[in-house]
């Protein structure tokens, strides 16, 4: 079923509170919740739905004021959902008219609302937040025809992969399952395993590598003797096959995967999509996670620099081969034409499309570049604290939703939460200078 939309009416109740009655209507967050188009929200995320009968899902505004403000005020579900029932603010964004002092909703709910949607159509807030800003006269829409893109790395909640912890954490997981399904296994390696871990990074961090690499085989030993035996147990049963055949395609990988080899490895047992990224910082060599790909206004608009596209890049391309994919869904995002990307030397021999193959200059580039382009190449540094305001306030900086598609998922609604908190921000300096400008209007009149 498609979600029943609620609409504000003048209903009273003798035994509960309006909140328009209990909260200050000059609110910033209450002026952004009635600057939002709320129907065009309805609209693209209600395509998801269908008229087959059932439970009827939770109304469209609702959860996605949940979401802007997660990634807006960098709350986690569980925080997310203390502070909506405490907070008349934030009921108020989601559409309540009554204080209510339960939850309408389950915390899962935020996770299946997120599945359900999925990168292509929560771009939509993305989308709303550049709107609002071109209606509250935070951005113009002229400002958007000149972007700066850079690429980051988003990493993934997983603790920093060792051979020696996945090829132990792959054996615990294996007998754990093992025990669940009722497979009787020979041995399973509890004690041993977890001394020759501990016996391993005890070597390693006294550079006595020769007793660590002696541990270390002792824990392959032991990984390839539960898979052999569980091997054996499943050969001729069905069912416990397709209960083992993730778990055991992860743990061979890992048991055969070697140092320096060349393609895909497992870092992680829990999220295998993870990658290891290298860009060159010194005090982070590598990052494990996924490339994301943000741009952000060349201009520093009246109400700051918006964030017009973010998209996660699994597979760590070279930068310049991305914009063939990133060029095409940001003029499809904004609704308008670029006229002229400014990017790093990371870009050189970029793919662009035909027609934006001369609008992209990149740092150091000296043909065709007139003294205006010059003084934007100087503008191309103002990314780096946007990306810094992502990861740090807005949840980019450890992605805790599950599989590639939360990759792709938290990018654009950290991007949409960075933008809301602008916007937040700009709307209480309006206010601000209409207090301020009233004052001194009193003030000449007394005298």
């Amino acid at each position: 079923m498609r979600p029943r939309e609620r609409r504000e009416a003048s209903e009273q109740d003798l035994f509960r509170s309006r909140l328009d009655q209990i909260i200050d209507i000059k609110h910033a967050l209450v002026k952004l919740a009635r600057t939002i188009d709320w129907r065009f929200l309805e609209q693209t995320f209600g395509a998801v739905y269908t008229d087959k009968p059932g439970q009827p899902p939770l109304p469209t505004r609702l959860m996605a004021g949940l979401a802007i403000l997660k990634h807006t005020y960098d709350l986690s579900d569980e925080v997310l959902c203390e502070r909506w029932v405490e907070n008349p603010y934030f009921q108020y964004f989601c559409g309540e008219e009554f204080f209510q002092h339960a939850l309408v909703f389950d915390r899962s709910s935020l996770t299946r609302w997120r599945q359900r949607m999925g990168e292509e159509k929560l771009r939509a807030l993305l989308q709303e937040s550049l709107a609002v800003a071109t209606r509250t006269e935070a951005m113009k829409p002229s400002d958007l025809a000149r972007v700066v893109i850079d690429t980051t790395v988003q990493p993934k909640a997983v603790m920093f992969p060792t051979d020696a912890k996945l090829l132990n954490r792959a054996r615990e997981r294996l007998v754990r399952l093992a025990k669940k399904l009722g497979v009787s296994l020979r041995q399973s390696y509890r004690r041993v395993g977890k001394l020759a871990l501990i016996k391993h990074q005890r070597y390693a961090h006294a550079h006595q590598f020769k007793r660590a690499n002696r541990s270390l085989r002792k824990l392959k030993t032991y990984l390839g003797r539960i898979v052999r035996n569980i091997e054996r147990h499943i050969a001729e049963n069905e069912v416990l096959r397709e209960a083992f055949v993730r778990p055991l395609f992860l743990a061979r990988r890992v048991l055969e995967q070697e140092r320096r080899q060349r393609g895909r490895k497992v870092y992680s047992l829990h999220a295998p999509e993870v990658e290891c990224i290298g860009k060159g910082k010194a005090h982070r060599p590598y990052e494990f996670g996924v490339k994301v790909s943000v741009a952000t206004t060349v201009k520093h608009s009246a109400g700051g620099q918006f964030v017009t596209h973010a998209a996660a890049l699994p597979g760590n391309p070279y930068d310049g081969h991305t914009l063939g994919t990133v060029i095409p869904q940001m003029e499809a995002l904004i609704g308008n034409v670029l006229d002229r990307c400014i990017t790093d030397a990371g870009y050189r021999g970029h793919n662009a499309p035909p027609d934006h193959k001369f609008k992209v200059y990149t740092t150091g580039q000296k043909r065709r570049v007139t003294p205006q382009i010059k003084r934007e190449f100087k503008r191309r540094a103002a990314i780096e604290p946007v990306i810094g305001h992502l990861k740090e306030h807005h949840r980019m900086g450890r992605n805790h939703l599950a599989h590639a598609s939360g990759d792709a998922v938290n990018a654009v609604l950290a991007a949409a939460g960075y933008n809301f908190r602008r916007l937040i921000a700009w709307l209480r300096f309006l206010l601000l200078s209409i207090l301020i400008a009233l004052g001194l209007a009193a003030k000449l009149k007394s005298t």
